[in-house]
């Protein structure tokens, strides 16, 4: 036979010898191994050990937080009987006549009307800075000091003052840029010394009381009434340092150069014209009208008296804390 390279050519394959029989060796002994492997596996799982008992943790259990008691408020002004009105007659469209030493209210017209208070705001302003500041720190005018509304004393940007003699142009000459320069050095700013005034009211029980403004030059938003101004007072006079201020009738303040010193001039009239008279606060804006919290002492008697939106604050004042003298008799 002739072959080309055309011719397809089949190739024989070689017979592989003992393979089947030696493959067929392997898998016996496979099974084998098996069978072996699952009868120990069952013989050693005829009798199973006992499973450990399960470590369960502690129940857990809410930790006891402490209660915490809401604040409250002191008892500032107290009504044991129903406190007279009517006579005297006054021009203030609300006012309050209080013992100083009990808080008795003694005489009252209304008490809780909501107004405006101008400057006697001062007395929260000024309870709160004697509390946070220490008399001779050295307070920083900050640069908005000097820009305050009038009244104002002409503190200069960035000269640097005694909180002692910033207080005292506070509460006696009632300045304004006093009041805001004190506030930003209490608090940091007028915003967060606000936040504290208002939460202080709210600590003493003042429902009728809201503070925008840290002097008062504000009418919007600022308001109280006489008896929380009355209330306030008397948490204010309990510091023996607020009261020597408030019935200073005249202060001579020593002031670096160039204005070397000051003179502050108590706006509070009663401290000249009324025996008895020992502070505490005036204040005025076309709003809140004349504005006037006023404490006497005599023979051993303290009151407290508020005024507000009054035509005569001063003659209301004689003929209330007369007649509340002459009940004491």
């Amino acid at each position: 036979m002739r072959y080309s390279v055309l011719t397809p050519v089949e190739r024989r394959r070689r017979r592989r010898r003992g393979v089947r029989p030696l493959a067929l060796l392997v898998l016996a002994a496979a099974l084998g191994a098996a069978v072996w492997v699952t009868t120990t596996r069952v013989r050693s799982h005829d009798a199973p050990a006992a499973p450990a008992p399960r470590k369960t943790a502690p129940p857990v259990t809410a930790a006891a937080t402490p209660k915490t008691e809401p604040k409250v408020a002191p008892v500032l002004l107290t009504t044991p009987t129903a406190p007279r009105h009517g006579f005297p007659s006054l021009t203030s469209a609300a006012a309050i006549l209080v013992d100083g030493s009990s808080g008795e209210v003694l005489w009252e017209k209304s008490p809780h009307q909501r107004r405006a208070i101008a400057s006697t705001t001062k007395i929260m302003t000024g309870m709160l800075a004697l509390e946070r500041l220490s008399p001779d720190q050295i307070v920083t005018v900050a640069p908005g000091v000097s820009r305050t509304p009038l009244v104002r004393e002409g503190l200069r940007t960035g000269e640097k003052v005694k909180a002692w003699k910033l207080l005292d142009g506070l509460l006696i000459f009632s300045g304004n840029d006093d009041a805001l320069a004190l506030a930003e050095a209490a608090a940091g700013s007028r915003r967060a010394f606000l936040k504290l005034m208002n939460q202080r009211a709210q600590e003493l029980g003042l429902h009728d009381t809201h503070f925008s403004s840290v002097s008062g030059v504000i009418d919007e938003g600022n308001y109280s009434s006489a008896w929380d101004l009355a209330a306030l007072t008397r948490q204010a006079m309990a510091d023996p340092r607020f009261r020597r201020i408030v019935s200073t009738r005249i202060a001579r303040v020593p002031w670096s150069a160039p204005t070397f010193g000051k003179v502050y001039v108590n706006k509070n009239d009663l401290l000249r014209s009324y025996r008895g008279a020992d502070g505490v606060k005036t204040g005025w804006t076309t709003i809140a009208g004349h504005c006037l919290v006023a404490s006497a002492r005599r023979d051993g008697v303290h009151l407290i008296a508020v005024f507000l939106h009054a035509t005569d604050p001063y003659r209301d004042a004689r003929r209330l804390f007369n007649y509340g003298f002459g009940l004491s008799r």
